[in-house]
């Protein structure tokens, strides 16, 4: 029906769909070099958090030895309070590895609009993602929460600019919008993905009933 009403406007000489968001682009041009800022800004976060991911990975290895040691000692409290700390580590690992997939798939969503110029549609969704790695990241980086929250309005400036030229607003609706969700929950699977390939297995720690039953079978 929209396919259809679009052929019927250019048959009647009118703007097609296509043509105001080409004549939005034309009329303003800085919403290319805008992409590009914020596409840069996007790839340094996501540059950044791989190097906070490297030293919780080197923090998780040092205590991990630590717990191998201490269960070697059969010191099975100081294991778990180890253990404990590694579980907090890898939480924290976990968080910002979906920070960087969401980021990294923003980055190529901006890359592809700015090939193609379908601005409104394909960027309308990242709004809400962003808004929801802002909230992600305010306990683990702060810092990053006010580039997020530059990045979502530099965002928005461009959705509503190219929003004009199609009538579409954007409300709540567009920060909840089921695609953005999707693109959180996909990478959510790739972040835990990646999480489970860097971080090694715990080992068992022994429990006290264990031992005495081990003590007693000696």
């Amino acid at each position: 029906m929209g396919l259809a009403k679009d052929i019927g406007k250019r048959w009647e000489g009118g703007e097609s769909i296509g043509e105001k968001i080409k004549k939005t682009f034309a009329k303003k041009e800085p919403i290319k070099y805008k992409l590009l800022m914020s596409n840069y800004k996007i790839r340094s976060m996501a540059a950044r958090i791989e190097v906070q991911l490297e030293r919780l990975k080197e923090r998780d290895r040092a205590l991990f030895e630590r717990v191998v040691d201490a269960i070697i000692a059969k010191d099975n409290t100081r294991a778990t309070m180890l253990a404990n700390e590694i579980a907090e580590i890898r939480k924290a690992a976990r968080q910002l590895a979906m920070v960087q997939v969401a980021l990294e798939q923003i980055s190529m969503r901006i890359e592809t609009v700015v090939l193609l110029g379908d601005t409104f549609a394909s960027l309308a969704p990242v709004l809400g993602v962003v808004r929801e790695l802002r909230g992600l990241v305010r306990g683990l980086m702060p810092e990053f929460s006010y580039e997020m929250l530059e990045l979502e309005e530099s965002l928005r400036e461009v959705v509503l600019e190219t929003g004009e030229g199609i009538a579409a607003p954007v409300s709540e609706a567009t920060y909840a919008s089921p695609e953005a969700r999707k693109i959180l929950e996909e990478a959510k699977i790739v972040a835990e993905q990646r999480i489970k390939e860097s971080f090694p297995a715990l080992p068992t720690i022994p429990s006290a009933s264990q031992e005495a039953a081990k003590s007693e079978a000696g």
